[in-house]
């Protein structure tokens, strides 16, 4: 077979997520419920619960904060609401690509290397920088994306970091015990040199969930980060995933997340 450059991958096949059966008396928010189902956010549902457009069985609600049960019927703009099915996909993020679900000035963003891979709405769990390249999760589950994001609940993250010159170990060990940064002390719960050989390769272990925190870490010590690639999220690695490719999560996958069983 001749060979033409790229090989090819074929597409990752769909994985039919298990449906939570939620208990019938369980109450939740109604413009939860809306922005469960994919209709929109809680926020948007807000705004349609007061215009009158929702009605729960058969009944037009307009008070924001009403809770309902799953065994009630809500109807929106006349049509009867379902909770949508879930979707979970791993991307090993690419350079050049923001971790925006549009951009307005037309860059590349992650939604496009995903395109297609459900039809469910979903969205970026975190972010991460235009030319930070790495693990992300995008899904639809909003209950998971929060806790996999809430400051309580932070999860472990660790980056591979490649810097413009090597890195003293007196600096490592100023990283490992801990520095102030404008918005507050931080350390590394873990960091090591990432080779033997290279001194300017350095694998750092964070929870943290702060705004360019591990490019700030290094730039707050004089070195300028040249490259940064997160490698593990929640318990998920790019392991057989090339840069720019995603794939499904598996069924197991999901259930470790939702036992929140990964620091």
């Amino acid at each position: 077979m001749p060979h033409a450059g790229k090989s090819f991958v074929p597409r990752p096949k769909p994985v039919v997520y298990e449906q939570e059966i939620p208990d019938p008396d369980q109450q939740i928010r109604l413009n939860k419920f809306i922005a469960n189902a994919g209709i929109c956010s809680r926020r948007e549902a807000d705004e349609q619960i007061q215009q009158g457009l929702v009605k729960v069985n058969g009944e037009v609600v307009t008070e924001l904060g009403t809770k309902i049960c799953h065994s009630d019927v809500v109807e929106y703009n006349g049509k009867v609401v379902t909770p949508e099915n879930k979707c979970y996909i791993l991307l090993n993020k690419p350079k050049d690509c923001v971790t925006t679900s549009d951009d307005p000035g037309e860059r590349l963003t992650v939604m496009d290397l995903v395109k297609g891979a459900c039809e469910e709405r979903i969205y970026p769990v975190g972010r991460l920088d235009r030319n930070t390249t790495g693990v992300l999760l995008l899904t639809n589950d909003g209950d998971l994306a929060s806790k996999l994001t809430h400051p309580k609940y932070v999860k472990k993250k660790i980056y591979h970091v490649w810097t413009d010159k090597d890195i003293s170990e007196d600096d490592m060990q100023r990283i490992a015990d801990g520095i102030e940064l404008e918005d507050g002390p931080i350390h590394a719960d873990a960091i090591s040199y990432a080779t033997d050989t290279d001194r300017n390769q350095a694998g750092i272990e964070i929870h943290s969930g702060r705004n360019r925190i591990v490019r700030r870490i290094f730039e707050s010590l004089g070195y300028h980060v040249t490259k940064l690639d997160r490698v593990y999220f929640a318990g998920l690695t790019k392991k057989n995933l090339p840069r720019g490719r995603w794939r499904y999560l598996s069924q197991e996958e999901v259930n470790f997340l939702k036992m929140g069983s990964f620091e």
